[in-house]
């Protein structure tokens, strides 16, 4: 399948793995670059510009296809070390930058000079408006039901998808909720090129993450995540558990005195609890609504090839059929 995002990038199937906090290592940007899509190894994951260099010289060794890293521009009274982190994914001789969080503006320069292209994840249209305006390449947009942080709009991708293609010229994809071939092409219908996907990376066989974190997925429906930190406008949706609801209980008791102090228990430091002790009621974790969708825990290359072929059948007979004279299922057509 061919979209101005797999062209853009350079890859087989129009399928982004998403930056994710513990998640975006070497092992699982290589298995989705090996499989067509396009790797995002997480930078601030990875503590330190000098061990961003070791986790691009990993992935190296484990695919010789396209893959990029994800820098999330955080406020911070000490801010992580971005200007060496910007120099570690050049040096690296990585093209392909996802940035998330703040204005990226600052940065582009730097990156454009060295003939990197970036894909900015935007939670609105006005947001992704901006980020076409400063040059980047293409947009993530992220709609409502995604896990992580959401925004404050509270707008869901059907809505948000086809207002997306009314305003912008730059590609974008689809982000939030997405897992299956019927989504691309519905993505694809409402002006997509493509889809980014988290949590449903998360439960694979590659992702390097505690047993306990893919099986809390495979247990979890659409009505198991909850949004934390919404009085502090910093919401973000994760999976319930025991820390999850303590954290709203906190915000339920203090109101609007609640500060960040309050429910630091529940989300600092807490995900390599889960992430790697599988520790699963350590507190929040971003986790998306699509965990109604994840029913299994396949291989990467399996995923995809699932994704890739529901989605050409479905263009290929199903919508084609409509087109046609006889929308009557094939199934249930007279002999």
């Amino acid at each position: 399948m061919r979209t101005r995002i797999t062209e853009l990038f350079g890859i087989e199937h129009p399928i982004i793995q998403g930056g994710m906090h513990m998640v975006g290592y070497a092992e699982m940007a290589a298995a989705v670059s090996n499989a067509g899509g396009l790797g995002i190894i997480t930078g601030l994951t990875q503590g330190t510009p000098e061990n961003l260099a070791k986790e691009i010289a990993r992935c190296r060794e484990m695919t010789d296809k396209p893959f990029g890293v994800n820098l999330t521009f955080l406020p911070a009274v000490t801010p992580p070390d971005y200007p060496g982190f910007v120099e570690a994914i050049i040096r690296g001789g990585v093209k392909f930058v996802e940035t998330a969080g703040n204005n990226p503006q600052k940065w582009l320069p730097a990156l454009k000079e060295n003939g990197i292209k970036v894909i900015h994840k935007c939670t609105s249209v006005r947001h992704s408006l901006k980020a076409e305006a400063i040059g980047c390449d293409a947009v993530s947009v992220d709609g409502f039901e995604c896990g992580g942080h959401p925004g404050e709009d509270d707008v869901g991708n059907w809505v948000l998808l086809p207002r997306a293609a009314e305003e912008l010229k730059i590609p974008f994809v689809a982000s939030g909720g997405c897992a299956t071939g019927s989504q691309l092409v519905a993505a694809l219908a409402l002006g997509a090129e493509g889809m980014n996907m988290g949590t449903r990376f998360i439960a694979t066989r590659e992702a390097p993450v505690h047993e306990n974190v893919k099986q809390a997925i495979l247990a979890a429906n659409e009505l198991d995540t909850r949004l934390i930190m919404r009085p502090l406008r910093n919401t973000e949706r994760v999976l319930t558990n025991a820390g999850v609801e303590r954290l709203l209980e906190k915000e339920r008791t203090l109101g609007d005195k609640i500060t960040f102090a309050d429910i630091a228990p529940e989300v600092a430091g807490v995900y390599p609890a889960i992430m790697k002790d599988g520790k699963m009621d350590a507190g929040g974790w971003s986790c998306g609504m699509v965990v109604g969708l994840i029913h299994d825990v396949p291989t990467v290359a399996e995923l995809i090839e699932r994704i890739m072929s529901e989605a050409d059948a479905i263009i290929r007979s199903r919508l084609e059929r409509f087109a046609g004279a006889d929308p009557t299922p094939p199934h249930l057509a007279k002999a």
